[in-house]
């Protein structure tokens, strides 16, 4: 599904034309930076490409179901077939940064139309958060270019829902240095400031708002779509009223899952995303280092804090060196891997120091927090990475609306207790279960009446064939599905678990 430089040119022949370089006339543009001021009106309408190299204003179900199969034969089985044609809309709008500094971000929109009934009319509205990705350049747009987006437009989209999707801050053609990456409130800013610019840019597209507000997210974005939620009920909650909110493998209980990963437990892609999380928070709060080589062993540290997100892959960044694949913590580091399968993320050439580790816990050791599950965040860490994840955890609001969780419990990425443990907090503070589905897809159906047993049975045999492939390969089955858990096999699942969640919340309040 990666057909970065076709469909990225196509973008730029689309931005090129919006700005009256085709001789038409550009859009309407502000250099307003208030929050959420849509800064170019209309929106850039993003041509899609196809495999013969045309590009389409527009595209029909059954051409969507065509792309969608040649790249991965048998996803429409999972993300249903098409009913709605898709367009797509790209647009600019001003937010702010992790320390409230003005900047601007970009987002896409996709858009249903048709004859289905599910297509036409005043629509509901996903407001979805991507995943953690290094790359600057990435575009929710670029639906040829980036399976995320592919997926979102399948799910979601394709079956009726008018879909958001910020970039970020910090991605794309952003102004921002930096990504604010798990910095709960700024993300969630970005996500309101992105839904303001929306509503504004809908009747210049003719996209026809229901006023049925859903938020989405996966992995990065699962902690970025609860934010977002605790923000419109409390911050924003005369502008937004949110239906209904799905959280999908998300990181929500960060300050425990820093304190396992600290203390022997290091998660698949960790290498990466700690050099995301200490830049984010030290450009967002400061305090947690005074240089990188504070952090750092001396060979990662130089350039560390704009290596990510960057012009690199995260293959090509182990390729190159820039970071260790694996290792996180030194060989001889104590105490060591709380068990077997966390064995290679100690070793040779590892990216976090040693001295701060130990500072790490010797904190842990005086100032433990989550004691009490119903209320985990009543501590007081002194280690500024600690004081800061403690800032981000979740477990600091209850839901007003349906919530939906939904993750694998071998992820090795995001650990499944950030789930049991969000899910025990939202429960213990009163709201109902009737409210708080929550799924784990690696898990076995429990009889008839399970609602989620497609999910479940379709999830095992994804991951059978990932085992089966790898076999046949003469390569290891427990790696390779390992390594495509948290990124390929859980998303499609729960996205279509979410999408169904969705659809029962809204025929409830009609």
């Amino acid at each position: 599904m990666r057909h970065h430089h076709v469909a990225l040119s196509l973008l730029a022949t689309a931005v090129l034309a919006a700005c009256g370089g085709s001789g038409t006339p550009g859009p309407t543009v502000t250099d307003s930076m208030a929050r959420g001021t849509l800064l170019a009106s209309p929106p850039i309408q993003v041509p899609i490409p196809q495999a013969n190299g045309e590009a389409l204003p527009k595209l029909d179900p059954a051409a969507f179901a065509a792309k969608l199969e040649a790249g991965q034969p048998g996803i429409t089985q999972v993300t249903g077939t098409p009913k709605c044609s898709l367009s797509i809309y790209y647009m600019k709008y001003a937010t702010v940064g992790g320390a409230n500094e003005p900047t601007t971000a970009t987002a896409a929109m996709y858009i249903p139309s048709g004859s289905d009934p599910a297509c036409s009319g005043p629509r509901p509205v996903v407001l979805y958060a991507h995943g953690t990705t290094v790359e600057k350049a990435f575009n929710m747009a670029n639906v040829s270019g980036y399976a995320e987006a592919t997926l979102a437009a399948a799910i979601y989209a394709a079956q009726g829902f008018i879909v958001v999707a910020p970039n970020y801050a910090g991605y794309d053609v952003s102004s921002l240095s930096y990504h604010p990456y798990l910095n709960a409130e700024q993300q969630a800013n970005d996500m309101v400031d992105a839904m303001r610019a929306a509503r504004k840019a809908f009747p210049v597209i003719g996209a026809q708002d229901s006023g049925k507000l859903m938020i989405a997210g996966y992995s990065q974005g699962g902690h970025v779509a609860l934010a977002t939620q605790k923000a419109m009920q409390s911050t924003y909650s005369s502008e937004f009223k949110v239906t209904a909110t799905a959280g999908m493998s998300g990181p929500y209980a960060i300050s425990t899952m820093g304190d396992a990963i600290f203390a022997g437990s290091p998660n698949l892609g960790g290498t990466a995303f700690l050099p995301m999380i200490t830049t984010g928070w030290q450009k967002s709060y400061g305090g947690l280092y005074n240089t990188p080589s504070d952090i750092y062993e001396d060979k990662y540290a130089t350039g560390i804090e704009s290596l990510i997100p960057g012009q690199y892959t995260l293959s090509d960044l182990f390729a190159s060196g820039k970071l260790p694949q694996t290792a996180t913590f030194a060989k001889d580091s104590l105490p060591g891997p709380s068990g077997p399968q966390f064995a290679a993320f100690f070793g040779d050439g590892n990216l976090i120091k040693t001295s701060f580790r130990n500072a790490y816990l010797a904190d842990l050791q005086t100032n433990k927090c989550g004691a009490n599950p119903l209320d985990p965040l009543n501590c007081t860490p002194a280690h500024p990475f600690r004081k800061a994840a403690l800032k981000n955890d979740l477990r600091n609001f209850v839901p007003a609306n349906p919530v939906m969780l939904c993750g694998g419990n071998a992820d090795p990425t995001v650990f499944w207790v950030n789930t049991q443990l969000t899910q025990a907090f939202f429960q213990g503070k009163g709201f109902p279960a009737a409210a708080l589905p929550v799924l784990d897809v690696d898990s076995a159906v429990t009889g008839a009446t399970d609602p989620f047993a497609a999910a479940k049975i379709g999830f095992a045999s994804s991951k059978a064939k990932v085992a089966a492939a790898a076999q046949a390969a003469g390569k290891d089955p427990v790696t390779a599905v390992a390594s495509a858990y948290h990124g390929t096999l859980v998303p499609p699942f729960c996205n279509a678990a979410a999408r169904g969640f969705f659809q029962q919340v809204l025929a409830q309040s009609n």
